[in-house]
């Protein structure tokens, strides 16, 4: 992916990777229209997966699934601009709104009926927040989507090098207790034939991991503890090898905390794309 100096990010056809010996098929809405084509869904890639180093790795896992898998999917690329999420959760609703409509305009441009995203922030606010404005999309979770595709059979999940490995999930808040979304991220994991272990505040009783309200991108009020802290307590008290998120920002903030509890070499934090993805040897 590469930055442009106005701050868009440019999604080319074909993304290098890091090591620089594949392709990642990543076709834009513009270039199929251009050919007379409607993708089957649009991949709303987020800011986070956009710009974030840590997040664009979750972003090529997805992309390396949906190809595997042979989905009809396209992005926005530089036609994208955030959901508004942050401006609303901190309390400027005509940001939000402004944000808003403009991603429905150009959502209309392109007639999109079905968004899967990797961000549940972005998943909550185009599901929840657009209607109200005039956007009505089907909009899906990248579990709930991966989920769809391994009960249709497009998507086989085995193990491998994760076989046998203790991990906890992580309740990501707008995709748990704001939208219902507990058992499908829960599938997928056991599908990596994996020991499952829940910490003591899981699913309606989850933890936030710190990073909502747009509490990312401040300083934290005065209090005893981070709430990042907290909740990476929580995941250390079972003992896993692995913390699985299903969000960038609850990534971020846990393996913030895993880093302060100076346990990097014992644990890892993976979003459910790149467990699957690493499972496969995509």
């Amino acid at each position: 992916m590469a930055i442009q100096s106005n701050g868009q990010v440019k999604l080319e056809r074909r993304i290098k990777t890091l090591n620089m010996s594949e392709n990642i098929i990543v076709p834009t809405m513009a270039e199929m229209m251009a050919q007379g084509k409607q993708p089957d869904v649009l991949f709303w890639v987020g800011c986070a997966g956009s710009f974030d180093d840590r997040a664009k790795k979750i972003t090529k896992a997805f992309v390396k699934i949906l190809n595997r898998a042979n989905v009809s999917f396209a992005v926005l690329g530089t036609e994208e601009s955030c959901t508004g999420d942050p401006a609303k959760r901190s309390g400027n609703e005509f940001l939000f709104q402004m944000q808003a409509v403009t991603n429905i305009e150009v959502l209309s441009t392109y007639d999109v009926k079905k968004i899967v995203t990797a961000c549940p922030h972005c998943f909550n606010t185009l599901k929840n927040e657009y209607p109200s404005l005039g956007g009505n999309y089907k909009v899906m979770h990248h579990t709930q989507f991966l989920k769809s595709l391994l009960d249709e059979g497009r998507l086989t999940i085995e193990g491998g090098k994760f076989k046998g490995k203790r991990i906890t999930f992580h309740d990501p808040c707008f995709l748990g207790r704001a939208n219902d979304v507990y058992e499908a991220p829960r599938d997928l994991i056991k599908k990596l034939d994996v020991e499952l272990v829940e910490m003591k505040n899981c699913r309606k009783k989850g933890l936030c991991c710190g990073a909502g309200g747009a509490q990312m991108f401040k300083d934290a009020e005065v209090g005893q503890k981070e709430i990042n802290i907290e909740r990476t307590e929580q995941a250390m008290e079972v003992k896993p090898e692995i913390i699985a998120a299903g969000c960038p920002f609850c990534n971020t903030m846990m393996t913030d905390g895993v880093k302060a509890k100076e346990k990097e070499s014992d644990v890892t934090v993976m979003d459910i794309a790149e467990l699957i993805a690493n499972a496969q040897d995509l």
